[in-house]
């Protein structure tokens, strides 16, 4: 694979807090995204907004403010663990569909493609920039964008399951599933707009447990305790 998008979940990376980050975590992420990195992998990262804001938390705030709310919160989550990269040695730049004055870059096509040619890993922030859209489809619409092989999903759980595996202890895991049974059986993998981005443009995705030792070298090879959404 020459380019690919890793998701982070914003839980996941927030360890057994569950709130805000878990450092050493967040260097486990590096030290292999650095790997990657060193042999000629262009990678760009998503970060979900969980950790801080989960969706509408509260009835008493506007649906189109509490998404504005979580896109900042993708914000700093980007650049946090981005400097947590720098620190591992990586060059990084955080890009937003909107302007943040100097603590980001405007995302485009153009720029990402010459940061990629710099070894530079690109964070792609804020979402779509626009209410009612998930960090999921912000996720697809970027991999579909920079043209990437694969999405990488690094979940707090191991892969998709027919029913939640939380709740129902017999719910079976599938080792690979297209993503038209994701769409037919609504399992929870992306939202449903980023599942139909994903079949419209035959986007592969690859999802597993970031918590898993060396769980995203893993699913670079293939070879990896999850499952391929496949098209």
């Amino acid at each position: 694979m020459k380019r690919v998008l890793l998701k982070l979940s914003g839980e996941a990376l927030s360890g057994d807090k569950g709130f805000g980050f878990d450092e050493a975590t967040c260097m486990m992420v590096a030290k292999q995204v650095k790997k990657l990195v060193d042999d000629g992998v262009q990678v760009g990262i998503v970060i979900g907004g969980g950790n801080f804001w989960r969706g509408r938390s509260s009835e008493n705030i506007d649906r189109t403010k509490a998404d504005q709310i979580g896109m900042l919160a993708t914000v700093m989550n980007c650049i946090y663990v981005s400097e947590i990269f720098r620190s591992c040695g990586m060059m990084t730049s955080v890009l937003t569909p909107f302007e943040c004055g100097s603590f980001t870059k405007v995302f485009s096509k153009d720029r990402t493609n010459k940061y990629f040619s710099r070894g530079i890993v690109c964070f792609f922030a804020g979402g779509t920039g626009h209410p009612y859209f998930s960090t999921d489809t912000a996720t697809v619409l970027r991999a579909v964008e920079i043209e990437a092989d694969v999405i990488l999903l690094a979940k707090s759980i191991d892969g998709v399951y027919d029913s939640d595996p939380k709740s129902n202890p017999s719910a079976k895991r599938y080792d690979s599933v297209t993503i038209q049974e994701v769409i037919d059986k609504k399992l929870q993998v992306v939202d449903m707009t980023a599942s139909i981005i994903c079949m419209e443009q035959r986007m592969p995705m690859y999802v597993f447990s970031l918590n898993e030792e060396d769980s995203i070298l893993k699913a670079i090879t293939g070879d990896f305790n999850g499952t391929k959404v496949i098209v």
